[in-house]
């Protein structure tokens, strides 16, 4: 019989950000949460469905995760498995993506080799240093920041429909901003894509198809690196991970296809649609006396 813990989801996508137990040995995971987590068979074609829609509109405009950790959540994982399940099978759509952008041409993904290290760098700290920092407070000022974005993209329609100059060195940025949402989603997580988007947009000048592209294959290095943690803890349901893994790659090969066929003019409305729903997600985690 496994034992279910009684503990509520945070907020937080960080693997080392748990409820009650924040570190948590090999052994004792291994003991409680087998890889195979029983479900009952109705809930495969759930799983692959929420893996489906999460990796179709993850690859488009990001925020995948509003549909699949939730389904996870209520099929009765406990949520340090759930979380650990998640990123397991996102890491496969974001990857799927990745691919599917560079070989479009969209993203040179030798270009990206000093920004995928350095936010695989600041991933790794952040999942190490929210051991001892509880990242509460991010729930609360995110919402804020992604209301910013959205608000400044309604008032400049034509932000991120067409190329424009960069403004500061690739090299600079790669490092800057990949310590820094590197760091960000290894401590907390939400809204990260939104905020690589309009980073790229914004000072590196890119149209939103093209930040939409690279901002995926800084998404599969963080997320490789949380994957990482979460795996060497157990944290992973092989049996639902797989499931959701064949939806995700199949969504994100679709929504990368659309992406480059329609462009900017189509990335544009399912971004602010995704930060919009990020912000209401994030409201609602923090909701005080929310049970």
């Amino acid at each position: 019989m496994i034992a279910r813990q009684r503990a509520s989801y945070t907020g937080t996508d960080s693997p080392l950000c748990w409820p009650e137990k924040r570190k948590l040995s090999p052994a004792y995971v291994h003991c409680l949460m087998p890889f195979f987590h029983q479900l009952q068979p109705w809930a495969y074609p759930l799983l692959f469905a929420a893996g489906f829609s999460a990796g179709l509109v993850d690859s488009i405009a990001g925020g995948g995760g509003i549909i699949s950790l939730p389904v996870l959540l209520n099929l009765g994982l406990p949520p340090q498995l759930a979380l650990g399940t998640n990123k397991f099978q996102s890491s496969f759509g974001s990857v799927a993506a990745s691919w599917q952008y560079a070989r479009r041409g969209l993203v040179a993904l030798r270009e990206c080799r000093v920004g995928i290290l350095f936010t695989l760098i600041g991933a790794l700290l952040g999942a190490l240093t929210v051991q001892h920092v509880a990242p509460t407070v991010l729930g609360k000022v995110i919402p804020l920041l992604l209301a910013v974005i959205v608000g400044y993209l309604i008032v400049q329609p034509q932000i991120g429909l067409h190329d424009g100059l960069p403004r500061i060195g690739a090299t600079v940025f790669s490092v800057c901003f990949g310590l820094g949402l590197g760091f960000y989603d290894g401590v907390f997580g939400p809204g990260v894509g939104s905020f690589w988007a309009i980073a790229f947009v914004l000072l590196r000048g890119h149209n939103l198809t093209r930040a939409t592209a690279h901002t995926k294959v800084m998404n599969a290095t963080s997320n490789l690196a949380s994957l990482a943690i979460f795996a060497g803890a157990g944290l992973v349901d092989l049996g639902a991970g797989l499931v959701m893994a064949v939806g995700q790659v199949l969504g994100a090969r679709l929504g990368a296809g659309l992406v480059v066929r329609r462009g900017s003019r189509f990335v544009r409305p399912a971004f602010l649609v995704m930060a919009a729903l990020t912000i209401l997600r994030l409201l609602w985690i923090n909701l005080p006396g929310r049970p």
